[in-house]
């Protein structure tokens, strides 16, 4: 009898008590999410980036959080698979010709908001004794259409899908992208294009189509080649995604209404 009524208190006690729930605490002050909701958030990223990013969540989300201060135009795709299309120009478009850059032509024009940046970056190129060419610039989608045929004429269509954009899939007609020196491969071992490798991503250009993944831009190397995304972009897209850009744009363009969702005000 005894034992019975032990068994019976103890059941009694079990289930009077309030359960306690599990604490979920948030990684970031202005996020409103747990680690293992950002691992679920990642989890369609490479393996060294998933790596990357949980070991340095807090820098991740600080970088996320700047990102979301950024003109959403800034960090759109233009891909093979994302069009901009024919009505698309940028809304701050100026001539270069005001500024005290090196230009290879005289009509050359890139977006207003950018130009701090890129004076920064010239500046910084020349105290070291190099000059940094700008071949290339906007390219609207009439005159993209014009190089694409071209290429196709001269070069079979194969590989001038290799080596240009189609009308209205070209990063140029975002007015953000610039082609500097030669626009040829020799760049990558110009003094210039050397110093732009290491140096370009701290004043927020990132190179477009890097060395051995044309799988996955869909176009070979061309180290000329580079997209201003702003400094936090440049800097996360090295840190977290193996400073792959398309990378970057690709989880930006997926995730980025995720992450305004979350943000605690």
């Amino acid at each position: 009898m005894k034992s019975f009524l032990l068994l019976l208190l103890t059941a009694l006690s079990v289930t009077s008590c309030p359960q306690v729930k599990e604490e979920v605490q948030n990684l970031h002050p202005l996020f409103d999410i747990s680690e293992k909701e950002l691992m679920e958030s990642i989890s369609d990223l490479p393996a060294a980036s998933r790596e990357k990013i949980a070991a340095k969540a807090q820098v991740f989300l600080d970088l996320i959080l700047q990102l979301l201060e950024l003109p959403e135009d800034l960090l759109i795709l233009a891909d093979k698979k994302h069009i901009l299309g024919k009505q698309y120009i940028p809304p701050d478009l100026i001539n270069l010709e005001g500024y005290s850059f090196s230009l290879a032509g005289n009509k050359l024009e890139l977006r207003r908001m950018i130009i701090p940046d890129l004076l920064a970056m010239v500046e910084s190129s020349r105290e070291q004794g190099l000059e940094l060419l700008i071949s290339s610039a906007y390219r609207s989608y009439s005159r993209q259409e014009l190089i694409y045929n071209n290429n196709v004429r001269s070069l079979g269509r194969e590989i001038a899908d290799r080596e240009s954009a189609k009308p209205g899939h070209s990063q140029h007609q975002l007015g953000t992208t610039i082609d500097f020196g030669s626009i040829d491969d020799g760049f990558a071992s110009h003094p210039s294009g050397i110093w732009l490798a290491e140096h370009g991503w701290q004043f927020g250009f990132s190179l477009s189509y890097p060395p051995d993944n044309e799988k996955i831009t869909g176009y070979r190397y061309e180290p000329w080649h580079y997209r201003y995304i702003g400094r936090h972009a440049a800097r996360i897209t090295r840190e977290f995604f193996l400073n792959e850009q398309q990378y970057f744009l690709e989880f930006w363009e997926q995730k980025s209404s995720f992450f305004r969702k979350i943000r605690i005000r």
